[in-house]
């Protein structure tokens, strides 16, 4: 009977799907703001979500005594007095029957009416608390996250706000024909056996609640997932391993690119640099065949291997020559490398 006006309530208050209805009256004190609940997939033939209450709060899992400061807000949500007639046919009738036990003898329906009256809304202030879980970690030790651990399907979620009573209530089953005039209250002569059924419950009983799932890294740390887009779960060793390779691949990728620009601009320079010289007339073009001038040379005639060009094998493309220069000299070197043509002309331009 509490479950199916609980479902009931969800279902016209709405919020986008958010709200989960409490599924026990028993367990009602168990879905407050911080506490911790397992949501579970039934199968793949129900879409739904199963969730299942801990004695556990989000304090209680992580390392520290530190308790949590983010607040907790309350307000008055709205007045809640509903009247529902249920078809005996449907599912939701035979869940009330089974659930309440009640007497459907010569009945096609069940008239229920719950008498919730002012409910309150209490919800965690979620930037508080975001800012808060930075500096967190998991125990993994605790027995809860050990045992959720184990399973895929488990998802650790965490009450984000809660929906309570104000007062005592009401819920009334009364089993009748459709179309009667359906009655709550009747004179035991008028009434058989087991026909009409009714609980109150105390003040302050939760009706509703909404989570937000955790994701919890291998290190420890966590995070909320505050849409409905990021889901909750633990990281694997298969999903880390994965993730790792994924930013190498992207350092790897941005190395190429610096590396193809920067050959890029040196090709650009190589390219001015030797259009430059091709483009002056002749008579200028070869320095080094003028009188007093500095004098090509091969320098494995004098035991110097084979090496990159001072002026274009500098760069990533390592161009490589036999032939360089006596008399100029770099860095301590006695020589330099340079390319018969047009590299030794144009640097020994550049040095006058």
């Amino acid at each position: 009977m509490f479950a199916a006006a609980t479902k009931s309530f969800v279902k016209q208050v709405g919020d986008g799907g958010r709200l989960v209805p409490v599924p026990s009256l028993s367990e009602a004190d168990k879905y407050q703001p911080l506490s911790l609940v397992v949501k579970k997939k039934r199968c793949f033939l129900f879409p739904r979500y199963k969730f299942t209450s801990t004695p556990f709060t989000l304090k209680d899992i992580l390392l520290g005594d530190r308790e949590i400061s983010a607040g907790i807000s309350s307000y008055q949500l709205l007045n809640y007095e509903d009247e529902s007639d249920v078809s005996l046919y449907g599912r939701r009738g035979n869940h009330i029957v089974n659930d309440v036990g009640i007497n459907v003898t010569g009945s096609d329906s069940i008239a229920v009416k719950a008498s919730f009256g002012v409910v309150t809304k209490h919800e965690v202030e979620v930037s508080t608390l975001l800012k808060e879980i930075t500096t967190r970690k998991i125990n993994f030790d605790h027995s809860l996250i050990r045992q959720s651990r184990s399973s895929r399907k488990a998802v650790l979620c965490v009450v984000m706000e809660s929906i309570r009573t104000t007062r005592q209530c009401s819920l009334s089953v009364h089993a009748g024909i459709r179309g009667e005039a359906m009655r709550f209250h009747f004179m035991d002569e008028q009434n058989p056996k087991g026909r009409d059924k009714a609980i109150v419950f105390p003040a302050h009983t939760t009706i509703a609640f909404s989570v937000f799932e955790l994701f919890i890294y291998l290190d420890g740390a966590f995070d909320l997932c505050v849409t409905s887009v990021s889901k909750g779960g633990f990281e694997r060793e298969e999903t880390a391993t994965f993730a790792l390779l994924y930013r190498l691949r992207n350092i790897l990728f941005e190395r190429n690119r610096r590396v193809m620009d920067a050959i890029s601009r040196s090709q650009l320079y190589l390219d001015d640099l030797f259009s430059d010289y091709y483009d002056k007339p002749l008579s200028m073009s070869d320095i080094s065949l003028k009188e007093g001038t500095h004098i090509r040379v091969n320098l494995l005639n004098h035991n110097i291997p084979k090496g990159p060009c001072i002026l274009c094998g500098m760069g990533n493309f390592k161009r490589e020559t036999v032939y360089g220069c006596f008399q100029c000299s770099v860095d301590g070197q006695k020589y330099v490398r340079l390319h018969a043509v047009p590299c030794f002309d144009i640097w020994h331009k550049r040095m006058k």
